[in-house]
């Protein structure tokens, strides 16, 4: 099976990163470095799927694989490793976790066995986990990693008992944040960041006990502002002038008429 195009793909990246005739912002680039572009990127083809633009998924999963060759040539640099393992490594660790596809056909397993059947094997591969809840949660946005936490917390009788409790918590939360800004406007900035950290914690499980994912209520929320925002610029736009150029007073006069539409 021929692939000339994704063959041609890598070929054009491995030239950004030549030494001698390659890009200069691509020579400068490390694994730590690229961390952005990839979840940046990685949101881009999100976005474009929530919008249901099959050009546009095309675009942003090309650009998703332009960050994963490019981690991989940067491993192959380094002599650590490369696509071809990364992708032999997966192949195997696809067919290992799919008996029921690969090795024993006979087997017959629903959508949820799969993936009970899934867990036992990456234990049996992986050994179990030392904690309940360890790093592992981390491995994703902070709003998503909270609700991750809090799902499993609950798994183990560790949860408020209702949303009416969280939301005491909230307030709580949002009580110790004012404390530690005082009148004076001064202020410890790592007490500050702790507080706020609680506060969006506890938000977050609010979300969870009414069966809402907050990460979903968040993006939709920057959506709403987004849309709102350009609204009234248009309308800045429309009285001939620019959004740097008009009173603060104005702007927020606009907003409420947009809020109203």
């Amino acid at each position: 099976m021929s692939h000339p195009e994704l063959e041609r793909c890598i070929e054009v990246i491995r030239a950004l990163r030549h030494p001698k005739t390659g890009c200069p912002w691509d020579l400068e680039q490390t694994h730590e470095t690229l961390l952005k572009y990839l979840i940046e990127e990685a949101y881009e083809f999100v976005e474009a799927v929530e919008n249901g633009d099959p050009k546009h998924m095309e675009e942003e999963i090309g650009d998703v694989l332009f960050q994963v060759i490019l981690h991989t040539t940067i491993g192959e640099e380094k002599k650590a490793f490369s696509l071809e393992s990364a992708a032999k490594n997966l192949a195997d660790k696809l067919v290992r976790r799919h008996p029921h596809v690969f090795t024993q056909k006979d087997m017959k397993l629903t959508s949820d066995e799969v993936l009970e059947n899934w867990a036992k094997i990456k234990v049996t591969e992986k050994g179990e986990r030392k904690y309940t809840i360890d790093e592992k949660y981390l491995h994703a946005p902070a709003l998503e990693s909270s609700f991750k936490i809090g799902k499993k917390s609950t798994t183990v009788n560790f949860d408020w008992q209702d949303h009416q409790q969280v939301m005491m918590k909230v307030e709580e939360e949002w009580q110790e944040v004012k404390e530690e800004l005082p009148p004076t406007g001064q202020y410890n900035k790592e007490r500050v960041k702790e507080e706020i950290g609680d506060l969006l914690f506890s938000v977050a499980q609010l979300a969870r006990h009414l069966d809402l994912n907050p990460e979903e209520c968040l993006r939709d929320a920057n959506k709403k502002f987004i849309k709102r925002f350009q609204k009234v610029e248009d309308m800045v736009k429309a009285s001939g002038r620019k959004l740097e150029d008009t009173p603060q007073e104005e702007l927020e006069e606009y907003w409420v008429k947009v809020k109203k539409v």
